[in-house]
């Protein structure tokens, strides 16, 4: 079972961005995933080279910068293993969704469609939405504060991202129909740019082929949340990094940028494995999932319920 080295491989890939982003960078930075992006050294440098991946939308390069050779190639390799077969359940759902995000005008069927709902909700809850928030609030800074997987550093940044997340979310009106158009029209042409067939051939998509659709899904949500006023390329040019130690082999990062204008910032470690700066967290993640999954790929079979005892 390689399935949780995969997992981890790409959350070490992101948690090296969101712990630790680097300095605002030129035009390059939103070049599609094809274009070699710039290189840059030191421990600041990897953090750099990761925002300038994020932003494109380039996971498979993401998830190699963030990983030693060895782990991504297990990454990749692992690919497709343990995927749950394609249910009939499955594949109805697949072709509603899609049918509907992709037939002619979309966009007006669909919008004339939800409209019944968005009155409702508005007559319903828009009043209680700072009590919902509240709630939502609590209750994500309890499952961080309990996470035994994020380092301190990481904790701190996460509450502070849901603290401020939770104003955008209080001062912004989802239901505004202009507004939901827009995000309709973005789903659709998202839809439309995956040119997905089926649930069958979604499940069969090779690694590259699904780094590829990851990066059209990528965008479209990020045009989706610049609709309601949340740019994640602005954020991510508001990065600002600063090595505060360096002796070679360890190095510590501070790291500032702007979220929901709202100042952040972070110190993340990060350490020099063959000559490339990685996400000390992040590496020891992986290592852990390496050796869960190396354990239960020895772990012995066990026998079935009926099997009979040997004397």
């Amino acid at each position: 079972m390689r399935k949780p080295l995969v997992r981890v491989a790409l959350a070490a890939s992101l948690a090296l961005f969101f712990a630790a982003c680097g300095d605002k960078q030129p035009e390059t930075a939103t070049a599609p995933a094809s274009a070699p992006a710039a290189k840059f050294d030191g421990p600041d440098g990897a953090i750099q080279q990761s925002v300038v991946l994020f932003k494109a939308g380039d996971f498979d390069g993401l998830m190699k910068h963030a990983m030693p050779p060895a782990e991504y190639a297990k990454a990749k390799a692992d690919w497709g293993k343990d995927k749950q077969p394609v249910t009939d359940e499955d594949r109805q759902k697949f072709a509603e969704t899609m049918g509907k995000l992709t037939e002619a005008d979309a966009e007006t069927k669909i919008y004339a469609e939800i409209e019944p709902q968005l009155k409702a909700f508005d007559a319903q809850y828009q009043q209680q939405i700072p009590m919902y928030v509240a709630m939502g609030s609590g209750y994500l800074q309890g499952i961080v504060q309990q996470n035994k997987d994020m380092s301190d550093a990481e904790k701190q940044q996460a509450l502070a991202a849901i603290n401020a997340f939770a104003g955008w979310v209080q001062k912004t009106r989802f239901t505004d129909p202009d507004s939901v158009k827009k995000v309709i029209a973005v789903a659709s042409k998202t839809a439309r740019s995956l040119n997905l067939k089926s649930a069958d051939e979604a499940h069969d998509l090779n690694w590259d082929q699904a780094m590829e659709k990851a990066r059209l899904g990528f965008q479209g949500v990020k045009d989706a949340l610049a609709v309601y006023g949340l740019s994640l390329d602005q954020t991510l040019d508001s990065v600002k990094s600063e090595v505060l130690s360096n002796d070679g082999k360890t190095a510590k990062v501070k790291v500032s940028y702007t979220l929901f204008d709202t100042p952040m910032n972070v110190e993340t470690e990060m350490v020099n494995v063959d000559g490339r700066w990685y996400g000390k967290h992040a590496l020891e993640k992986a290592k852990d999932a390496a050796a869960e999954d190396s354990s239960a790929s020895e772990a012995p079979a066990e026998a079935p319920a009926d099997a009979p005892e040997k004397d």
